[in-house]
C-alpha cells in the first residue's frame, strides 16, 4: 500500500488538479476544467491512506453510489491511471449525459427482487414508474440514474 505522502505526490504531479485541504488532515483535488457540476477527482486523501477517486462513468471499477472508489490499497499505475481516466471522463461527462439522454428515451430498470421500474424522458423531465404509478421525476438524466441505482435497480 502507498503511504499518504506517495499517493500525494503521485496526485500532485497532475497539474491540471487543485489542492483543497478539508477537516480531519484530509485533502481533495479537483478539476476545476471539469464540463459538468462535479469537479473532484480526488474525494477525502486522508493521511492514513484511505481515500477516493471519482470512476463513476469508467468502466472497470466498482464504485459506490457516488461514483467513488476506494483507493486504499490501489499502486502506484493503478492510480496514475485512473485519475487520468476519471479527468478524461469529466471532460466527456457532458456530451456523454446529452448522448445518453437523447438516445435513451425509455429504459427499463430492475432489482434482485424482478420487480421493474420504467425510466422515461418527458418533455425536459425524467420520470420514473411503477407500472402506471409516477414513482419520482427528475432534472437530469444522471440524477435519475443516480436514484435507481441507490434503490437498487439495474438497467436492462
Amino acid at each position: 500500500m502507498l503511504t499518504f505522502a506517495e499517493k500525494l505526490a503521485i496526485i500532485e504531479s497532475f497539474n491540471e488538479l487543485t489542492r483543497k485541504n478539508v477537516s480531519l488532515g484530509r485533502v481533495n483535488f479537483q478539476y476545476e476544467e471539469s464540463k459538468t457540476d462535479k469537479k473532484n477527482v480526488v474525494y477525502h486523501l486522508h493521511p492514513n491512506g484511505n481515500g477516493f477517486v471519482y470512476a463513476g462513468n469508467i468502466k472497470g471499477y466498482s464504485s459506490d453510489s457516488k461514483g467513488m472508489v476506494n483507493i486504499r490499497e490501489f499502486t502506484e499505475s493503478e492510480l496514475r491511471t485512473i485519475i487520468q481516466q476519471s479527468i478524461i471522463s469529466l471532460d466527456e461527462l457532458q456530451q456523454v449525459q446529452q448522448n445518453q439522454e437523447d438516445e435513451n428515451a425509455e429504459e427499463t430498470w430492475v432489482n434482485r427482487d424482478k420487480q421493474s421500474l420504467v425510466l422515461m424522458k418527458e418533455e425536459d423531465m425524467w420520470n420514473v414508474y411503477a407500472g402506471m404509478n409516477l414513482d419520482g421525476t427528475f432534472n437530469s438524466y444522471g440524477e435519475a440514474t443516480a436514484y435507481l441505482d441507490e434503490e437498487g435497480f439495474k438497467r436492462i
